[in-house]
């Protein structure tokens, strides 16, 4: 006789390759029902159109479907329904959106734009409801990139604005308002028309809104960040270091509004020759490692310079620089959602500082000069060459943290007795340096 725990210990055998856990374990499996010889269930996932979707929906029906018993298998796949939305405006044509992800670069003329509308057109194409809303004020973006360049702006009854649509993909933007002229507008003036584009927009029901965010970390960057729970944020560079260097800044400003990040894409990377298929790095090829190695934020994505991405959207739709770009930003979307990661407590005193994760235990300490040696701020590394800049006897014997602060889930800052007080320290080169200064794993709960 097939019961509830047969099926589920078949289920079982389906692994999240993101959480490293299977399906069941992961509270994903629900509404199961057996009528004589079907089964039916839902399969709960993180976010909506996830790429994982199909693959373990014809997983889950080939496993359950060869057992004894079984005559037909119905799944249905849905998506976890987000708790309500925290907003600074009481009415708000955001109160029935899913997720909001934002797409920021802290530089202008990275591409940060062409990446929002590639991930908006790509979810909008796979079924899911998708707006992407244009908060550049000052130079929007998304006329030219969809050619929308006279559309106008038609609002409802209630005086909200209604959304242009392109390929079933709902659009807004400041351009759409002023037209091709120039917006001269002061800071008042701009905050005002910021909070119109955020909350007097009538987006209806939506999977995700992307925002394509003003380059830089000012006021409107703010304003967006403050008066709008952003669910997470994305940050486009180039691997050239005058981009690199301006990563710093988008993490710091997430963080101070508590917006998670969920890593770097990193656009115009490389382009492949037509003769020889071979990559070429025209800015170095270590732009990626760098930036995790600095910052402790993963690269999710490298783009190659292409005219696919410099043309028109037409040419970007279904390629698979698009898909698989989607693929994995909507993929830790979904991690970060489930994620509940605990920051460390943080100790230090003369000579050391320590790491303590209380819900695993686990224990780092690395000595105070060790940490000050590796720090990889553009005052202690060339930008360019990436030599080292700082002269190791230049740090003061007694060297010691005056200050630690804790960035994201990932890194810590430090504010130094010799007032130095500009570098990252990601858990991982702490985790390595303790490593290297033990002989050993690094952990003071471990006895090697």
């Amino acid at each position: 006789m097939i019961t509830e725990e047969i099926i589920l210990a078949e289920l079982s055998k389906i692994i999240d390759p993101d959480f490293h856990r299977d399906i069941v374990s992961l509270g994903f499996v629900q509404d199961m029902a057996i009528d004589g010889g079907t089964v039916s269930f839902t399969i709960e996932l993180t976010t909506p159109a996830c790429p994982l979707s199909p693959v373990f929906q014809k997983q889950a029906i080939d496993l359950v479907g060869d057992l004894p018993e079984v005559e037909k298998v119905l799944v249905n796949m849905t998506a976890r329904q987000r708790e309500s939305r925290n907003l600074a405006s009481g009415e708000t044509g955001l109160k029935n959106v899913k997720f909001i992800l934002a797409v920021s670069s802290c530089k202008g003329g990275v591409g940060k734009s062409t990446v929002a509308a590639l991930l908006a057109r790509t979810l909008a194409a796979r079924g899911a409801a998708v707006g992407l809303l244009d908060a550049d004020i000052y130079g929007p973006s998304i006329p030219t990139l969809f050619n929308l360049h006279n559309p106008g702006v038609r609002a409802t009854p209630e005086q909200q604005f209604i959304p242009n649509e392109a390929e079933g993909l709902k659009l807004m933007s400041f351009g759409f308002l002023a037209g091709d002229g120039p917006a001269v507008l002061r800071g008042p003036m701009v905050a005002q028309y910021m909070q119109q584009l955020l909350h007097n927009v009538a987006w209806g029901e939506l999977d995700y809104l992307v925002i394509d965010m003003p380059p830089g970390t000012g006021d409107i960057q703010l304003t967006i960040s403050q008066s709008v729970q952003i669910d997470a944020a994305l940050i486009v560079t180039t691997p050239h270091q005058l981009s690199l260097t301006d990563v710093r800044k988008g993490i710091m400003m997430f963080d101070k509004v508590n917006v998670p990040v969920l890593g770097v894409i990193e656009n115009m990377a490389y382009f492949i020759c037509d003769q020889c298929d071979k990559k070429h790095h025209l800015f170095g090829e270590a732009g990626g490692k760098t930036l995790e190695e600095r910052f402790g934020l993963e690269t999710l994505a490298e783009l190659p310079i292409t005219g696919s991405l410099s043309g028109s959207l037409d040419a970007l739709a279904g390629t698979k620089i698009a898909n698989e770009t989607t693929d994995i930003v909507i993929r830790a979307l979904g991690k970060k959602t489930l994620e509940k990661p605990t920051r460390p407590h943080v100790d230090h005193d003369a000579k050391t500082i320590t790491l303590t994760w209380t819900d695993t235990g686990e224990s780092v300490t690395v000595s105070n000069s060790a940490l000050r040696r590796a720090c990889g701020c553009a005052m202690c590394i060339d930008e360019m060459t990436r030599a080292p800049l700082l002269d190791p006897k230049t740090i003061p014997l007694d060297i010691h943290a005056e200050k630690v602060g804790i960035i994201g889930n990932y890194a810590i800052t430090v504010d130094w007795s010799d007032g130095h007080n500009t570098g990252f320290f990601p858990y991982k080169t702490i985790r390595d340096l303790a490593k290297t200064s033990r002989g050993g794993c690094g952990k003071s709960t471990c006895g090697c």
